[in-house]
């Protein structure tokens, strides 16, 4: 009888080589509660339940992990802060830094009135977990998003509709912030946060096979010749868009978060700061518009 720790046992043996056991320990986890639901089974019932086709599909989850695919990918799903989003290989997967981006966002919506009239814009949904998880634990906010490709756009709207639930309110536009002509499409916002593309295309070599080989090449890198491209551009529009005391949020490349806030400064935003991630890294940049 197959049962939650023969599957386990399987899974790990298969994936040790590739992965260490430790990770394949944990991939192994994920599967057995995402797809087959272990945790909510009795180990009886589970194996009573468990049939050929389960098998099979066990199998050829096991290749799709030996040949590198996030296991996110595999299962379709990823946990982030507290929540579970769809992701397909049109979005990233969501990060453990972004949740600290998230942390420190709420931190402001908290201090500033917990949410109440504010309109608040996500710039590169990718799944929408950034603006969705902000959304769910300040329901006061009026959500907005941007995501320029369509299949990206709609993951996000998909989770916004499953999260948020069918009558909560947001609106999700695609375009290209790079274009002013889709600056319209959105009215006055206080409160911007994006996480970019950032990482300079000669970097390519340099990520880890998995992340190059199956995440969106469109939500990773920027030109060599522009590296802060995007975040130039969001500042733009974040002093169009942003009325006095409208602030303005960045995930960052450690090695460029010093360069965004020199950035923001130089375009005349005040307070402007830098925090770390939980590895000591400068990861985000915030700033107000005075």
């Amino acid at each position: 009888m197959m049962t939650p720790d023969a599957v386990k046992s399987m899974l790990v043996g298969r994936l040790t080589e590739r992965y260490g056991a430790a990770e394949a320990s944990a991939i192994a986890r994920i599967v057995l509660e995402d797809v087959f639901q272990a945790h909510r089974t009795p180990a009886a019932d589970f194996g009573a339940k468990w049939s050929d086709s389960q098998t099979e599909h066990l199998q050829a989850i096991i290749q799709r992990l030996e040949a590198g695919e996030p296991v996110q990918y595999v299962v379709g799903s990823a946990a982030f802060y507290g929540l579970v989003f769809q992701v397909t290989p049109a979005v990233l997967i969501p990060r453990q830094e972004t949740e600290e981006l998230v942390a420190w966002v709420l931190e402001y919506l908290k201090a500033t009135g917990g949410g109440e009239g504010v309109h608040l814009l996500d710039i590169g949904l990718g799944s929408g977990c950034i603006g969705i998880t902000l959304k769910k634990k300040m329901p006061l906010i009026q959500l907005y998003g941007l995501e320029k490709s369509p299949e990206a756009l709609a993951v996000a709207t998909s989770n916004a509709q499953q999260i948020l639930g069918e009558n909560s309110t947001f609106q999700f536009r695609q375009g290209d912030i790079t274009d002013p002509a889709d600056w319209d499409l959105f009215p006055s916002i206080n409160v911007i946060v994006s996480n970019p593309p950032y990482i300079p295309e000669s970097e390519k070599d340099l990520m880890p096979g998995h992340v190059l080989d199956h995440e969106p090449a469109l939500a990773l890198f920027v030109e060599n010749e522009d590296p802060l491209l995007f975040y130039r551009t969001i500042a733009d529009f974040a002093l169009q868009k942003l009325p006095v005391r409208g602030i303005l949020f960045f995930e960052c490349n450690e090695f460029n978060a010093r360069q965004v806030a020199a950035m923001l400064t130089q375009k005349g935003f005040q307070m402007v700061m830098m925090r770390k991630d939980i590895s000591g890294a400068d990861r985000m940049v915030c700033g107000m518009r005075i």
